[in-house]
């Protein structure tokens, strides 16, 4: 999932910080808005549509805690990060009690603030393409109906999925050609993440195997460490 062109505001009322701030992350492909304090701030949150929110905690009128309490009013789901130069155990609890995604003390490295940004955008994409209301899915020769959890090859009678199978598959259909994160299939799927839920899951990724092997054209590859890809090889570059 590609990170170019999202858009980030970032509120920081230290003039040369938000300058070069802003030109590094420009530098690496991302659309920057730059606030001078939490008032300004949210009037640019509210004109706009944003990716990301990075706001420095410690702003006259209005400061970063404050606003991120705005932003949340006005959207649940845009990822904030905290920066502050106070390194308090109150403050960063405060500051993910009013919904920050992470949080970083200045001064810290640019590259791990950057990491930080591409890793939180990908993972909200990867949540919002989970809880979409698709249900329809052709994967080569194969035709899911999730909704009925019914799998058809080609003319033959369907088979029925279990629940589990019929999810994990939804979700590797919804990834098609792309990388299934394990962590979302047993976060979404087990509401849990851990070395037994895991296992559970391998059991079912062999058993979603086994339903797909009547088309060569389709396999469930293992990303080790990572996840899984559902891919159909006609479609994919050789």
């Amino acid at each position: 999932m590609e990170t170019e062109n999202k858009k980030i505001l970032l509120v920081e009322d230290d003039p040369n910080f938000g300058t070069v701030l802003k030109d590094y992350l420009t530098m690496n492909n991302y659309n920057v808005t730059h606030a001078k304090n939490g008032m300004e701030g949210f009037e640019k949150f509210k004109k706009d549509d944003y990716d990301l929110c990075i706001l420095d905690v410690m702003m006259p009128y209005k400061d970063g805690f404050t606003l991120a309490k705005e932003i949340r009013e006005k959207n649940a789901d845009v990822p904030i990060i905290f920066l502050t130069a106070k390194a308090m155990k109150e403050d960063v609890l405060k500051g993910y009690k009013v919904g920050a995604d992470d949080y970083l003390n200045k001064p810290f490295d640019s590259e791990v603030l950057l990491m930080k940004i591409k890793a939180i955008i990908q993972r909200k994409a990867t949540e919002t393409l989970a809880d979409s209301k698709q249900f329809d899915f052709q994967v080569g020769n194969f035709h899911l109906n999730s909704k009925l959890r019914f799998l058809t090859y080609k003319d033959q009678k369907p088979d029925k999925l279990s629940p589990k199978e019929n999810e994990l598959l939804r979700l590797l259909a919804l990834h098609k050609n792309d990388l299934m994160p394990r962590e979302l299939a047993l976060t979404k799927i087990w509401r849990d993440d851990n070395y037994f839920t895991s296992r559970s899951m391998d059991v079912y990724i062999a058993k979603l195997r086994k339903y797909l092997s009547k088309d060569d054209d389709v396999e469930i590859l293992n990303i080790h460490g990572e996840g899984f890809r559902l891919v159909v090889k006609s479609e994919v570059d050789n």
